[in-house]
């Protein structure tokens, strides 16, 4: 029996939870990010797998990776690449030499450690899929994925990233820490890669068989199919407009909320519960698959008001009220 796409996908999520353990919801996420073709925006403490993850993802799939430490001293050339002057035979020209960007999957590790411009720089290649230098154009490849990281403590020092320039991830992704019987899982886990590690040095390891990227693009494909309702795609604005106009369905959500999503959250909504609707198995969206995916796509797409911050309410708090509140078609 032949194995379908999304058999294949839901291999390539079982195999990097097997290697990532106590993460499952970041590892989906992840698989969507790459279903929705959209970028990603995590946020954690240290320690929390989040490099791992993708590193995984990067193990069994065939996709190059690149990870880019984000710090003060960074350039954008550091990022996109630059000019480079090379002398052969009393002559000289000048090659594009291609950045770190210029790969399937991207780690940008603490992005809010760096400053605006570099950060920009990132961001544009995120939005435009090419880099553009010294007025020629570099297309990025066609499976292209940034995971950006967040640390939420140590502020200071750190370049925390405009609304606008927020809104052009597709998700933001909270990841906490593993439940207890994961810890001891964990533990284990790194034991017997070290031991492995150290019995087979790593040229004489095993080549481990990838998935390749035509399935992740067959996979979109199928996806555009996903049929979804007029009611569902009606839900899906009610959402939205809950967020914009909030006085129109309750005293503390007009309260809370000081700039709504914009039409990227609507967008990032449809394209997010057609993906999840599809690893789950069916050729249809619910309004379940849009609730189950409704806090990662809208929680940094909301501005919340100084009462909020105040009261000390966070995102999730404000996207369950909205979503208690707008009523299901």
């Amino acid at each position: 029996m032949a194995t379908s796409t999304r058999d294949s996908v839901l291999n390539l999520q079982k195999l990097v939870g097997k290697t990532v353990v106590g993460q499952a919801a970041m590892i989906e996420r992840l698989i969507l990010g790459l279903l929705a073709n959209g970028h990603l925006l995590v946020e954690g403490l240290p320690g929390l797998a989040k490099t791992r993850a993708i590193k995984k993802m990067s193990h069994y799939l065939d996709a190059g990776l690149s990870r880019i430490q984000f710090t003060p001293d960074l350039l954008p050339s550091d990022i996109t690449g630059s000019e480079i002057y090379y002398s052969a035979d009393g002559k000289g020209e000048f090659r594009f030499q291609s950045g770190p960007v210029f790969n399937n999957l991207v780690l940008a590790d603490e992005i809010n450690r760096s400053p605006a411009k570099v950060q920009a720089a990132l961001l544009e290649a995120m939005e435009e899929r090419q880099v553009t230098v010294a007025g020629k154009t570099h297309l990025l490849p066609q499976l292209f994925l940034v995971m950006a990281t967040q640390n939420p403590i140590e502020q200071e020092g750190t370049y925390p990233l405009p609304e606008a320039q927020l809104d052009r991830f597709l998700m933001h992704v909270y990841v906490g820490y593993p439940e207890e019987n994961s810890e001891r899982d964990i533990m284990l886990l790194v034991r017997g890669e070290e031991q492995e590690t150290v019995a087979t040095p790593i040229a004489s390891q095993a080549k481990v068989e990838q998935i390749t990227q035509d399935v992740i693009f067959t996979a979109r494909r199928e996806i555009h199919e996903i049929q979804m309702a007029a009611a569902v795609e009606q839900y899906i604005v009610a959402l939205i407009e809950a967020t914009r106009y909030p006085e129109r369905y309750d005293k503390d959500l007009r309260k809370w909320i000081q700039i709504g999503a914009s039409p990227r959250g609507t967008i990032g909504l449809d394209k997010c519960s057609r993906a999840y609707a599809w690893l789950k198995g069916r050729d249809y969206v619910r309004p379940d698959d849009v609730q189950a995916v409704a806090h990662d796509v809208l929680r940094h797409r909301l501005i919340l008001s100084y009462d909020a911050q105040a009261e000390d309410i966070k995102p999730d708090k404000v996207i369950d009220r909205v979503i208690e509140l707008v009523a299901v078609a």
